[in-house]
């Protein structure tokens, strides 16, 4: 679940509500849970150091910006992951949790479409994970960002999917 976090949830990003993707990335938790699968929460904290040409975040952030928003259902067996550049792998040991775990697929949901959640998706693949996207649990601010990244980006480094859809392929798997 990349930056479904307090201060980044109530920004209200297009072109998905994003009351549905919390419901949707929400929804998927309970069976990761219920089958011991890890789920992992991450949160930014902060940006890469590199000059950009657009705005970004600012260094300081307001108190209760970078927290989980409850309905997550955060539970003490989440590994969390606080990232300081857009994808979760970057010096923050993920990579390392999730290969002690012997797991080979990770499902990613979040926002936003072509930050975050792509760059994680991509960090992933480059490192050798299945990935599955959960298309109906992500958001972005650009509707025409969020659309290349669900109909370009993601068929070319893993597979897509409605939450429902991974759902049912999980529950017939266990």
């Amino acid at each position: 679940m990349v930056d479904l976090q307090k201060g980044i949830v109530s920004l209200q990003p297009d072109p998905h509500p994003m009351e549905d993707v919390v419901r949707h990335a929400s929804l998927l938790a309970a069976p990761f849970r219920r089958q011991g699968l890890p789920v992992v929460l991450v949160n930014v904290a902060g940006a890469a150091p590199g000059r950009t040409e657009q705005p970004r975040m600012r260094q300081e952030l307001p108190a209760g910006w970078t927290d989980f928003i409850p309905d997550l259902g955060r539970q003490p067996q989440d590994h969390v992951v606080t990232k300081h550049t857009p994808g979760a792998f970057t010096r923050t040991g993920l990579e390392d949790h999730l290969r002690s775990l012997e797991v080979t697929q990770v499902v990613i949901a979040g926002v936003a479409t072509s930050n975050g959640v792509e760059m994680t998706a991509r960090q992933a693949y480059e490192l050798g994970f299945n990935v599955t996207l959960m298309t109906d649990a992500m958001t972005d601010r650009q509707a025409d960002a969020h659309a290349w990244s669900v109909t370009r980006v993601f068929p070319r480094i893993g597979e897509t999917g409605t939450t429902q859809e991974i759902i049912d392929l999980l529950t017939r798997s266990a």
